[in-house]
């Protein structure tokens, strides 16, 4: 059942109480999360996600008309699940610390969904979702997931290297993860998967894609083309490092570039991802993406 119109001052101040609220049920979790993203570099990227997310709500909220009245009914559908994992979680003696924690920021993250239908109206948070779905992000991922991704990485940054090893003629023998030069071996290991800048970097892709591109083909595309980018800019690291430290100096390996150059190959693979987006770019109109949600509501 529909309730009075409100004014978008009071719809925000809704969502502002309810989000409140909600961070303090889940207090625990969310210092967990915090002190999570501080130590661990695969999930670094959680302490922005909340701040993106929030900017993306206001301006997308900023496009459209206030809604004609609240609905109570479509956030029950969000709000029930975010309780029925909260159960789960808190009767779960089994799962362990980094798997209730993903499960309690989901619960959380449903739970903030929910406080936004309420708010809004539904058709609000149809348009936008996207918003809303971006605090997946924040969402850490199990170690179990996180074990295959990295391995994964790790396999494609090294098939990269190879690539590039050959290219550069130098004398290398490759054992799986293995690679022999002259001077020294080097191991693309777990520490070498380039995780973090890599979710930055898919994490960027899916931003310029919801803000670029209307055909869904064109955004999975551009996604695919981050998801390679990120083995092709590790796999750039991997043997620049190592010739330059069997060729220049074997303090290439535990210099400066080593450690602080993430930022140095993260632009690269920026910069080999530019010429997708421009090909990509040709026959979208400027501003058609932005404006599409204002489109949608005065068509309505």
């Amino acid at each position: 059942m529909n309730s009075t119109p409100t004014t978008p001052a009071k719809q925000w101040l809704i969502f502002g109480v309810w989000t409140l609220v909600s961070i303090i049920v889940f207090a625990k979790p969310v210092t967990a999360l915090i002190q999570l993203a501080n130590r661990d570099e695969s999930a670094s990227h959680i302490l922005l996600i909340p701040f993106i997310s929030a900017w993306l709500l206001y301006s997308e909220r900023k496009e459209q008309s206030p809604a004609s009245g609240r609905t109570l009914w479509p956030s029950v559908a969000l709000f029930l699940p975010s309780v029925l994992i909260g159960i789960a979680v808190l009767t779960c003696n089994a799962c362990a610390p980094k798997d209730r924690l993903t499960l309690y920021t989901l619960a959380l993250v449903l739970l903030l969904g929910a406080g936004y239908v309420l708010a809004f109206g539904v058709d609000d948070a149809k348009r936008s979702w996207f918003g809303l779905a971006f605090l997946l992000f924040a969402v850490p991922l199990p170690d179990v997931a996180l074990r295959k991704i990295i391995y994964w990485l790790q396999v494609g940054s090294a098939a990269v290297a190879e690539l590039f090893f050959n290219l550069s003629g130098a004398p290398v023998l490759r054992e799986g993860f293995v690679f022999r030069l002259t001077k020294f071996s080097i191991e693309v290991a777990q520490e070498c998967s380039g995780i973090r800048s890599s979710l930055a970097l898919l994490i960027l892709a899916v931003l310029v894609t919801h803000f670029s591109f209307r055909p869904m083909w064109k955004k999975c595309v551009f996604v695919l083309a981050g998801l390679c980018m990120m083995l092709i800019k590790n796999g750039i690291r991997i043997a620049t490092l190592t010739l330059l430290a069997n060729y220049v100096n074997p303090g290439f390996l535990e210099g400066r570039l080593h450690h602080q150059g993430g930022v140095v190959f993260f632009l690269i693979g920026l910069g080999l991802l530019l010429p997708v987006y421009w090909l990509l770019l040709k026959g979208e109109v400027p501003g058609a993406v932005t404006g599409q949600a204002t489109q949608e509501h005065t068509a309505s």
